[in-house]
């Protein structure tokens, strides 16, 4: 498949990533005008962003298999319908329960897009520019990210909160359409030695659980349950801790918290997957290498970042965690499709977003609500839960450096034998 295609087909992916992320945290950036019209704890609060969470990570095991043994462009347009209708209802919401079914349905939506995307660049990209181009797809994230703040805080000023999801619905039925109508790579097209085959019938219940087996992977699942919890905390609570903290409007603290993700979030992604890809050629070390590297920063930054006591001083030291715990997301997400063969690259996205997502991240607004509510401060729940875990997520990632390389390579011999349905050893 010629290689400008390849780069369209990944200007459609960051597109519907961007949309992705803009719609995850549209939520986030209101939350606070959200919270006074339905009277909601802090709690409660943490529950809307969980219920999401939960369903998307539940949700992603039926949708991975359909990806690894189905037609994935397909998947990801269903998904992209889906969320787009759930989030129109989300706007129009009357109650706390409607407002939490409907997140849910995004989850369910969404679920279905992130593995079998994955899966559909890992067969456009060879491993040499993986790292890259998983980085350049990860960058949609920090836009959506910042549009979803920043765009979301300032129409909930202007026309009221339920205008925000509107607005956010739209373009994804257009981005729908794109998804159908990619074409579809053989799998395998981008790795250097093996077959090339249109579907296989590798996933499976037996596999999905031996991928377990690769320690690589395990590893890093791992380490990210305990990132996820830190992330999903840390930015579903960082409006209402900076209006509550620094004495500001909603507004401001959308747009604050929008423009350090985008920045952060831009600078970490892409430097992380250019220095990823350089330093694997001359090891497979190099992608967990600048993750452990982000995970010791930020876990030193985003503590000194909490206790800041002006908002002069949290901007600066909060944009630095931003661009330390974005530095993994391209090397990782290679990482995953560099140690697993391209007949389960899906199934291999699925078993980090459940495990990761659902001990990690999915319930950790709540958490942090609950504690928040218990201590009498939001600043000491953040603080309680971001430091020491990000150390944890730090030593599981060092520990991954000594089976990189042997899981690496024993894909790669798999793959090339013609064992299309069987795990590497």
């Amino acid at each position: 498949m010629p290689k400008g295609y390849a780069r369209y087909a990944l200007a459609v992916m960051v597109g519907i990533n961007f949309l992705n992320y803009m719609d995850r945290y549209v939520p986030t950036a209101v939350s606070p005008i959200i919270q006074k019209e339905f009277h909601l704890s802090d709690t409660s609060v943490g529950l809307l962003a969980s219920s999401f969470l939960v369903i998307y990570a539940v949700c992603a095991l039926p949708f991975g298999y359909w990806a690894d043994r189905g037609i994935r462009k397909v998947v990801i347009g269903t998904g992209v319908t889906i969320w787009s209708i759930a989030t129109l209802f989300t706007g129009l919401a009357q109650n706390f329960t409607q407002l939490f079914l409907s997140r849910a349905m995004v989850g369910i939506g969404e679920a279905s897009y992130y593995p079998a995307g994955t899966s559909l660049l890992g067969d456009y990209f060879p491993k040499a520019s993986r790292g890259r181009a998983m980085s350049i797809w990860g960058a949609g994230t920090a836009f959506g990210i910042a549009v979803g703040f920043i765009g979301g805080g300032l129409i909930a000023d202007a026309f009221g909160w339920r205008a925000a999801f509107y607005v956010v619905a739209i373009p994804g039925i257009l981005f729908a359409v794109l998804a159908f109508t990619l074409r579809e790579p053989l799998r395998g097209s981008a790795e250097a030695r093996g077959p090339k085959v249109e579907r296989t019938h590798a996933a499976s219940f037996s596999n999905f659980v031996g991928l377990l087996k690769i320690p690589t992977l395990r590893l890093t699942i791992i380490a990210q349950i305990f990132l996820f919890f830190v992330l999903a905390a840390d930015v579903s609570w960082l409006p209402i801790y900076m209006v509550r903290h620094f004495a500001i409007k909603t507004s401001t603290a959308s747009t604050i918290s929008g423009g350090l993700v985008v920045v952060g979030g831009l600078i970490g992604t892409l430097g992380g997957g250019w220095v990823a890809d350089w330093r694997a050629r001359k090891s497979a070390k190099g992608n967990l290498e600048v993750g452990l590297a982000g995970f010791l920063v930020a876990s030193v930054s985003v503590g000194l970042a909490i206790l800041a006591p002006s908002l002069t001083l949290f901007v600066p030291v909060f944009l630095i965690s931003v661009v330390a715990l974005y530095l993994y997301n391209g090397p990782f997400t290679a990482i995953g499709q560099n140690v697993v063969p391209p007949s389960l690259r899906a199934s291999a996205v699925v078993l980090t977003l459940f495990t990761a997502h659902l001990l990690g991240d999915s319930w950790s607004p709540a958490a942090v609500g609950f504690l928040s509510d218990r201590l009498g401060s939001l600043q000491l729940a953040l603080l309680l839960t971001s430091t020491p875990l990000l150390l944890i997520a730090s030593l599981f990632t060092f520990l991954a450096l000594r089976t990189i390389e042997h899981d690496t390579t024993s894909m790669e011999d798999t793959w090339a034998a013609g064992k299309t349905e069987e795990l590497p050893v």
